[in-house]
């Protein structure tokens, strides 16, 4: 790197950002100095601005702290109070502090590089959020039913299956959401700030039934508690905090809205004499994409099973994968791409423009050079990212008004 680059940095805003970076790393200057073989008197009069940072040094700080040279240059911006709320399950034995640390981290870099390429391609996201729902100190369970109800309304989803959950939140509400690989514990995350919006990460090692719970769970969180940070390390021998039964009675109350369930479920019972039977449920969890554990404990909340009917089916070793493959009910599409489709989008394009190269377009995408070229032929001929930042279709133009198509000759 020239030095010159470094000339036209301000060093106190050079030095505020190493700072932030290095406490989101959790180190001292100390241990900041020991890696660098300076005095620590050095670090702290570059974090003050008072020194500038050479070259050689700052390609170290960006080694150790894990950033490219170009985001502590400020050519990004980063986020020191990266605010996470997160629940996992956990054994007794303890909590999972460095894997739960390394997951944070990774979904800020995934926020950030989001929020770096909207300044590239000049084109923020497009956010249509509601108002922060209260809970006006009703019971969890039946704030999560008012809001569930209400934000359905909103997004005029009646009261059937939301298929495409992922698609809808992040087109028509404008979140950001990353289906990462995070620790077998770590179901999901969320952030909100006022500059990133609203974030989502969900773990794609879990299955696509449970990925849409907890997508919906974090929503919930967004919706209720947008401005608050917490942790969530829920143990099994542990009460589950209030916020928590919201998360999850939201997640039901969204997916399988009570009117339709009720109506569906109603019908079903009527067609039998001996009322639904297990296949049924199969086929009703498969109708809402959500899997038959999460549909029977949310028939039996509505009154519409007995307490305890989906423990009686599991002690009896009822499988649901061999139920879903004697009903021959087909797979759902799975929606596990790590990156959301916009922010692809946003990728190629600032690429085309050249303000990235092949290289940083590799990192960005979370691959190689290679899966960089496969990407960009499967890409050549799809929508692009609007000015006003909405997804467009270029060629074919499947989006023309049927009223501006050329009349037929003849």
């Amino acid at each position: 790197m020239r030095e010159h680059v470094l000339d036209n940095v301000d060093p106190r805003v050079l030095g505020e950002r190493l700072q932030e970076v290095r406490k989101t790393r959790g180190l001292t200057q100390e241990d900041v100095a020991r890696e660098l073989g300076i005095a620590r008197t050095s670090i702290t009069a570059v974090e003050k601005g008072e020194r500038r940072v050479q070259a050689g040094e700052l390609i170290k700080l960006a080694r150790l702290y894990g950033r490219q040279v170009n985001e502590l240059l400020g050519q990004r911006r980063t986020f020191g109070n990266f605010a996470v709320q997160f629940r996992t399950a956990v054994a007794r034995s303890g909590q999972p502090q460095a894997p739960a640390e390394q997951a944070i981290e990774e979904f800020q870099k995934l926020c950030e590089d989001y929020l770096y390429l909207e300044k590239l391609c000049g084109s923020s996201l497009p956010h249509d959020y509601p108002r922060e729902y209260g809970l006006n100190g009703l019971p969890p369970e039946d704030a999560a039913e008012d809001i569930a109800s209400a934000e359905r309304n909103r997004l005029s989803l009646g009261d059937g299956p939301v298929l495409n959950l992922r698609e809808l939140l992040e087109n028509d509400v404008g979140l950001r959401i990353f289906y990462p690989r995070l620790p077998s514990q770590i179901a999901g995350m969320f952030t909100f700030g006022d500059v990133l919006g609203g974030c989502i990460a969900v773990n794609s090692v879990h299955p696509e039934e449970r990925r849409r719970w907890s997508l919906a769970h974090e929503y919930g969180h967004f919706l209720a508690n947008r401005y608050r940070s917490e942790v969530f390390v829920t143990l099994a021998h542990e009460r589950i905090p209030a916020s928590e039964r919201f998360g999850s009675a939201f997640a039901g109350a969204f997916l399988m809205p009570g009117p339709g369930l009720k109506r569906r479920f109603n019908e079903l019972a009527r067609w039998r004499k001996g009322g639904a039977t297990v296949a049924d449920l199969c086929r009703l969890a498969h109708y809402y994409f959500v899997s038959v554990e999460a549909l029977t404990r949310r028939l039996e909340g509505l009154g519409l099973l007995p307490i305890g009917k989906w423990d009686t089916l599991s002690e009896r070793g009822f499988k649901v994968r061999e139920a879903q493959e004697i009903l021959q009910l087909p797979p759902h599409p799975a929606a596990d791409n790590l990156l959301p489709t916009r922010y692809q989008y946003l990728a190629m394009e600032a690429y085309q423009k050249g303000n990235l190269s092949e290289g940083q377009l590799a990192r960005l995408m979370r691959t190689d050079r290679v899966g960089v070229r496969r990407l960009m032929q499967s890409l050549s001929c799809q929508p692009h990212v609007s000015r006003d930042g909405d997804l467009v279709s270029l060629t074919p133009n499947l989006s023309q008004p049927l009223g501006k198509l050329p009349r037929a000759k003849g």
